[in-house]
């Protein structure tokens, strides 16, 4: 039996209030309207924006809200003008959109899209203004135009990435966000060349995936920089074949690198979103050639500052947003590099629970004991 054009309840983990346990609740999920696309979510992973948002420290609380934006599914029914995608097609939902249409999406060099760019603070469709999920008829919340923690979504057409059937999407799932931000900044900003040094400024999930962008590229000399020993271990997974912990030296880490590598790295990518490791990011790259890229995303106040003369001596340093890739026209071909076997995606996966679970997800990324937890919606 269709359910097109049908309200359809199922089962989503709704988030009552900040930082309290995920609750499954039954919800009611409206059918898509125009450029919308209503998807089956298969699975779904954890990533550390999810827990920011639902801690709700720092930023516009906005409650009952289903969370979740790192996920694969199977498309259920289409809105009027969806013609891209139909019933059965497998997609990645992305937090961040395509038009196709805006100055941004026409350019090669950008995929900041100006009608479907991230906005955290939005939690309704922006065709209407209004949400797809109720209980009871109390409206749920949408979080950054996904909101996989459902077992049905709705998500507007220009933030689902069409992929290959063939893709095994309790796998590729996670790259809808973290793993995808860092490979491309290692891979379409930085730009590393074999047999060159790289530096990765923390060794979370998005810095690994700088570092496996790093291998990738046949870079030499990856080194690992973290505050946290205990990561370095498990990085070497990756490509990281040194490690630098700034507690163990008296002077800047900046320095340090230089001495290591004779003047400096060619290629460094921030991840943490401490102006520190940015500052030291910028400064450890060699003169004349070297590029550094940010990626973590600092506090709101914070600034930036370095001598020009770091600038004038010809360093680079670039920022990138989703390791600038265009959802839409880009991710596809992130998955076949998947199925290639030129990407291994299994390493980032260290835990699964069931949805039933979703909260034990939280759990593991709160103690710092996973890189990626997949959650199965099946039961």
């Amino acid at each position: 039996m269709s359910t097109a054009g049908q309200v359809i309840k199922c089962k989503a983990a709704v988030a009552w209030e900040a930082g309290k346990p995920l609750v499954i609740e039954e919800v009611e999920v409206a059918p898509p309207q125009a450029n919308e696309v209503r998807v089956k979510i298969l699975f779904t992973a954890l990533c550390h924006t999810d827990v920011y948002f639902w801690e709700a420290k720092g930023q516009t609380p906005l409650f009952p809200r289903i969370f979740g934006h790192e996920a694969g599914g199977i498309v259920e029914s289409v809105g009027e003008g969806v013609k891209d995608l139909q019933p059965g097609d497998h997609v990645l939902p992305v937090f961040t959109g395509e038009c196709g249409d805006c100055r941004h999406c026409q350019s090669e060099e950008s995929n900041m899209c100006d009608l479907l760019r991230i906005n955290t603070d939005r939690g309704v469709m922006i065709s209407d203004g209004k949400t797809r999920f109720s209980k009871n008829g109390q409206p749920i919340h949408h979080f950054v135009g996904t909101s996989t923690f459902s077992e049905y979504t709705v998500v507007h057409i220009g933030c689902l990435a069409k992929i290959n059937p063939a893709a095994p999407l309790d796998k590729v799932c996670v790259l809808s966000c973290g793993i995808s931000t860092g490979l491309g900044a290692t891979l379409n900003v930085a730009k590393p060349k074999k047999g060159q040094s790289v530096a990765i400024f923390g060794l979370g999930a998005v810095g690994l995936a700088a570092a496996e962008g790093a291998r990738i590229s046949g870079a030499s000399r990856i080194i690992g920089v973290d505050l946290n020993p205990a990561r370095f271990e498990e990085a070497k997974k990756f490509g990281c074949n040194e490690f630098v912990n700034p507690k163990d030296h008296s002077k800047p880490v900046q320095e340090v690198i230089a001495e290591m590598t004779n003047g400096g790295v060619d290629r460094s990518v921030e991840c943490t979103g401490s102006i520190q490791a940015m500052i030291a990011a910028f400064e450890c790259v060699h003169d004349g050639w070297g590029v550094a890229v940010l990626v973590g995303v600092p506090n709101k106040d914070d600034a930036f500052k370095t001598h020009p003369m770091n600038l004038l001596n010809e360093r680079t340093l670039k920022g990138t947003f989703f390791g600038n890739y265009k959802p839409r026209s880009d991710i596809p071909g992130v998955v076949e590099k998947y199925l290639n076997k030129e990407l291994e995606l299994e390493k980032f996966i260290t835990h699964t629970v069931s949805f039933s679970e979703i909260n034990k997800a939280f759990e593991y990324m709160l103690k710092g004991e996973s890189i990626r937890c997949i959650i199965k919606m099946d039961n």
